[in-house]
């Protein structure tokens, strides 16, 4: 872990296993929990990395997170803002992965429902028993966590979900779940996610 020196905003390069993502409103990705040896850090991810940042990334990789770090001397308040984030050699990445994070299960994708009283009322409650009834049968519910969000400003065409690649969708049924499922989580993806083991060469973009 390095800093270099500067006024108000300096930079920052820290290595450390990644712990979880920081969600807001329920589907916004702001940032990231980084686990380092000088204990737990919140890393807020710069707008480019956000949108195209993979929410699949199994908790416990092993990261390397180069930013700026910009202090508030009116607040005394330090933030931190990834500007690159790397994963590290495979051998790195097994090990970190085979480690289990203590304070939450792995998690290596998130389906975003949304749980207002109107979405719930459309639909809601039978969509979720579809999707984690659908998740079972193939296999993914070791991989894949079902996980209720506040309002997404949509009621009206509720239920509305959000799959982990971002991909929207509103007013779907109970019924259209396991085609749902079959789109998003091809074979392939169910077999490695089988395997949790991280198989990623030396510090590559994530």
């Amino acid at each position: 872990m390095s800093i270099s020196t500067n006024a108000a905003v300096t930079e920052f390069c820290f290595e450390g296993r990644f712990l979880d993502f920081v969600i807001k409103d329920g589907y916004k990705l702001k940032g990231l929990l980084l686990g380092t040896s000088e204990g737990e850090c919140y890393i807020k991810l710069a707008k480019h990395l956000r949108s195209a940042f993979d929410l699949r990334l199994p908790q416990g990789t092993w990261l390397q997170v180069v930013g700026t770090k910009q202090y508030n001397a009116k607040k005394d308040q330090v933030t931190l803002v990834g500007e690159r984030v790397m994963a590290a050699s495979a051998d790195m990445g097994t090990v970190a992965a085979q480690i289990p994070v203590k304070t939450k299960p792995a998690k290596t994708q998130t389906i975003l429902v949304c749980q207002k009283s109107d979405c719930m009322k459309r639909g809601g409650k039978a969509l979720c028993q579809a999707l984690e009834s659908e998740l079972i049968n193939n296999g993914l519910e070791d991989s894949v966590t079902i996980k209720g969000t506040g309002c997404m400003k949509n009621c009206k065409a509720g239920p509305n979900l959000v799959m982990p690649d971002k991909t929207r969708y509103s007013k779907i049924k109970a019924e259209q779940v396991p085609a749902l499922i079959d789109k998003h989580f091809p074979g392939d993806i169910r077999e490695k996610a089988e395997d949790m083991r991280v198989n990623i060469p030396s510090f590559v973009e994530v």
